[in-house]
Formats: structure tokens, sequence, C-alpha cells
């Protein structure tokens, strides 16, 4: 065998986000480290793995498809002898990959992450942000260990732990007419700009609010990104609805917002930890689930006002 497992991640990693700029910051590896792997398993096989573009990224030939999806498969054995031996020594180690919603991970994952390996230093993480549906999708492909994410529309053959509940409420900038208000209803919103954060089932989960008490949101813009939203309000756009509770008050922009609670009963989102029920948990992914019921509750999350 004329090839690294080293190469093949480098591979793996430029064929998964069809850059090798993108891929070197993902690897912290140098841009020149990547293309001479890469052109070593093009040499080594006889096979062309990507068109380039000129200043525009890889993109993927269909032998490259092919290969890409057999060097992930070699990759995870590799990864399984280690995980093999930890298992049968008793040891918490090796890596284990973590996504995270997107709405969550810039709060929660880096003092999460940082407290599981430090509490094993022989473990490290590999971590994903992105939505709802791409974090189920790839848990039930057993491309990832374990989700942390809420409790919308979990499928059969996923096991979820929850860990805390986060009651929905309205975020407006420090200038708008409620900031000052204790309290406010949904019916006191509907003639009022939202500013919707635009994620698969977290939309359905804010439409629901105003459905389940027969009212329709007046919508003015949406943003599937959250800092976007939050700066939309700073600025008097108008309000968003909101879950998360990030200790800072403060958009990107430096203005500042108001967390406002919503009166009434209204279903909370639920964190918590996501795996496939039909894989066997190794001992890794139970520590790190173990982390995660001490490291998250009702009386403290990381990165949030708890």
């Amino acid at each position: 065998m004329r090839y690294t497992l080293r190469q093949l991640e480098y591979f793996i990693a430029a064929g998964e986000v069809g850059s090798i700029t993108l891929a070197s910051e993902r690897l912290s590896i140098s841009q020149p480290s990547i293309s001479t792997a890469i052109s070593h398993l093009e040499r080594e096989f006889g096979v062309q793995l990507f068109v380039r573009h000129h200043a525009q990224g890889l993109s993927l030939t269909p032998a490259g498809h092919k290969m890409l999806a057999e060097a992930k498969r070699v990759v995870q054995q590799a990864e399984g002898l280690y995980a093999a031996a930890f298992e049968a020594t008793g040891q918490v180690r090796g890596q284990i990959s973590v996504g995270a919603m997107v709405t969550l991970a810039p709060m929660i994952m880096p003092e999460l992450a940082h407290s599981f390996t430090t509490a094993f230093p022989d473990t490290e993480i590999r971590q994903f942000a992105a939505d709802q549906g791409w974090l189920l999708s790839r848990l039930r492909r057993a491309e990832i260990d374990v989700a942390i994410t809420y409790d919308l529309q979990i499928p059969e053959g996923v096991d979820f732990s929850a860990l805390a509940e986060l009651p929905p409420h309205v975020v407006v900038s420090e200038t708008h007419p409620l900031a000052q208000e204790k309290s406010v209803n949904l019916q006191d919103l509907v003639h009022e700009p939202l500013i919707l954060l635009d994620l698969p089932l977290s939309l359905e989960y804010f439409f629901a609010l105003f459905f389940n008490e027969g009212l329709q949101p007046k919508i003015h813009s949406r943003s599937s990104h959250q800092d976007v939203v939050r700066t939309m309000v700073a600025n008097g756009y108008g309000y968003t609805l909101a879950n998360v509770r990030p200790r800072s008050d403060v958009a990107l922009d430096g203005r500042r917002i108001v967390r406002i609670p919503i009166t009434g009963q209204h279903r909370p989102m639920v964190i918590g930890a996501a795996t496939l029920a039909t894989v066997k948990k190794t001992k890794l992914v139970k520590a790190f689930e173990e982390h995660c019921r001490a490291s998250i509750s009702n009386q403290y999350i990381p990165g949030m006002d708890a």
C-alpha cells in the first residue's frame, strides 16, 4: 500500500469542502501539503479525483465521488481498530464526531469540547455545526457520533437524551417601545414586523407559537443566520423570537438588544444529546454523553444565561 491514512484524510477534507484553502483551514495544515497528498493519490490510483477551477475551488470527478466514499470507509475502519483496542483496555481515547445545532454551537460547544478534552486528554472532538435536518441525516448515516440539538421531529431509531429546556422569548432593540416591558403577549406582536430565523424545523416551531393561539405574524424579513437576525433587531427593523439566551446582550455591530419573556404557556425547545439507537455506544461516546449531562442543565448551560 503506497498511500497513507493521512493522505486520505486530506483528500476527504478537500472533497467535502470543495476547496484546498478551506480544507487547509479545517485541518490546520498547509495548502501545499493537501495539494501534494491529492496529487500522490491521483498518481497512485491512476485517476483524476478533482476538476480544478481557477479561483473557484475544486469539484469531484465521477471517479472522485466513488473514491471519496471508499476513502471514508477506509478511515472509519482504521479508527475502528483504535476504538476496539481502547474498549478492550477500558480507556477513554480516540476521536469522536459531534454535530451541534447551528444556533447552539457558538455558545455551547467551545466550553463543552474544551472541558471534555481536558478531562480526557487522549480524546479529540471533530465538530460540525448545521441545521437539524443535516444533523439527523448524518447521524442516521453514522457520519457523526452525537448531535447536540433540539427535540424537534426526532425520528425513530434515534435516541434523544434531554438536558435543558429553553422557553421562547421576544428580542427587541433597546429603543423599541416594548423594551421596558416585564413580559409581552403574542397578541401584542402580530402587527409588529417579525425578523424570522429561517431554519428547517425551527421555523415551524416559531410559527406554531402564533398558530396555536389563532394568530398570524407579520413577517418583515428572514435570515438563516442568527447573528444577522440579532443585528437587524438591534437596528430597529423589528422583533424576533428566540430560545437561545446568549450571555451577551450586544449584537455584532455593538448595538444592544433586550430579551422579554412571553406570557402564557408555550412549548419550550429542549436541548439534548442525540445518538443512533441501532449502534452500540463505545466507551468514548458514553463518556461524552455523561459529560454532557454533567455540563448542561436548567441550572447551567455553557455560553448562555441559564
